[in-house]
């Protein structure tokens, strides 16, 4: 019974990547340990992406060779719309942490998320600056990438949906290190908040940035901005920095209190969202796999559309969950300020 981890174990996107593989990792051999899938030993195998958009293409057609009847990864969105169209193509399942609007978009039968899109996370994260910050003016920074460019059309759409004015408009390259122009013109720009939509490596480097030049503004974004990683990579330079996460270790919610314990004294650090988000796609295949009574890969896409898996009759998810058609999940989120190097729940928000 085999599965594929194609994942950013090397490069820009080894952070998160590394997560989310560990995460999965870790749920397999939960998995196997309560007996496996059917009665049988899942065999995990892992390919490296190296967070190249073409490596991961082929790594996706080798697992595929090496037959896996299903696909975990890839984690930054630049590598999945360029891999998914191989999976799709051998109809093979594929989850995938990535969250650019786009890769649901596209129509691919064989795309799940992990976690919901951006378009699922901006209304909620713009929402709520408008009406419970009281934010009308924004400058914003953004990775010119396909999961920065994302995220921008989707935050754009809902800040004109709310009449929020965008004072300062600041995109940024990848794997960039220097922000200290973006952060000045962001305090310069007579705006009442900073959102921030940079990878994590990215965000803890522009907090860092915004402390130095004492910024004095709040700092708002979304899971990458606020995420345990960036916390670590941060330090104190993360306080107070505010955002929207689909997933947190720091939720209260003891199913997955209970499973970043695990987490912590299995590899020695504290997960994140990406983590979480790949132990979840671990026991949804499992799960899924049960229901159809067989590693059918094409069943197992058929019935993944339109399913809501509970955590009564699948406790690894962790959260109720439900996926539409376009293989777009739906789920609670919340809304979070870091406070003592950890993520604080200020607001539980519903599902959309």
């Amino acid at each position: 019974m085999k599965v594929g981890s194609i994942i950013e174990l090397s490069g820009p996107g080894a952070a998160a990547g590394t997560n989310f593989h560990d995460g999965v990792k870790m749920g397999f051999e939960e998995i196997n340990a309560a007996g496996g899938v059917l009665g049988e030993q899942v065999q995990l195998s892992e390919y490296d992406s190296q967070t190249d958009p073409q490596v991961s293409r082929a790594m996706v057609q080798k697992a595929i060779d090496d037959g896996v009847y299903v696909i975990t990864g890839t984690v930054f969105s630049s590598s999945t719309v360029v891999n998914m169209l191989v999976a799709q193509q051998a109809g093979i399942p594929q989850f995938t942490g990535s969250e650019a609007p786009s890769i649901t978009q596209k129509g691919n039968p064989y795309i799940f998320r992990t976690t919901f899109g951006a378009q699922k996370g901006m209304p909620k994260v713009v929402k709520y600056m408008a009406e419970e910050m009281g934010v009308k003016k924004v400058a914003i920074v953004w990775a010119n990438t396909e999961f920065g460019k994302g995220g921008y059309g989707a935050f754009m759409d809902e800040a004109r949906n709310y009449g929020i004015e965008i004072v300062a408009d600041l995109p940024t390259e990848q794997a960039q290190t220097d922000f200290s122009a973006d952060v000045l013109k962001a305090k310069n720009s007579g705006a009442d908040a900073v959102f921030v939509y940079l990878t994590e490596e990215e965000s803890a480097r522009f907090l860092r940035e915004a402390q130095k030049q004492s910024i004095g503004l709040p700092l708002v974004g979304e899971t990458t901005l606020i995420g345990a990683k960036v916390i670590q990579l941060a330090g104190d330079a993360a306080s107070g920095a505010m955002g929207h996460v689909g997933l947190t270790a720091d939720a209260g919610i003891p199913a997955i209190t209970e499973m970043v314990d695990r987490f912590k004294a299995k590899y020695n650090y504290t997960p994140d969202h990406n983590a979480i988000k790949g132990y979840t796609a671990a026991w949804t295949i499992k799960c899924v796999t049960e229901m159809v009574g067989s590693t059918d890969s094409q069943a197992i896409a058929d019935k993944m559309h339109g399913l809501t898996l509970t955590t009564d009759e699948c406790p690894g998810v962790l959260m109720d969950a439900t996926w539409d058609e376009t293989g777009e999940m739906s789920r609670e989120s919340f809304f979070v300020e870091v406070e003592n190097g950890k993520q604080t729940v200020k607001a539980i928000l519903p599902p959309n």
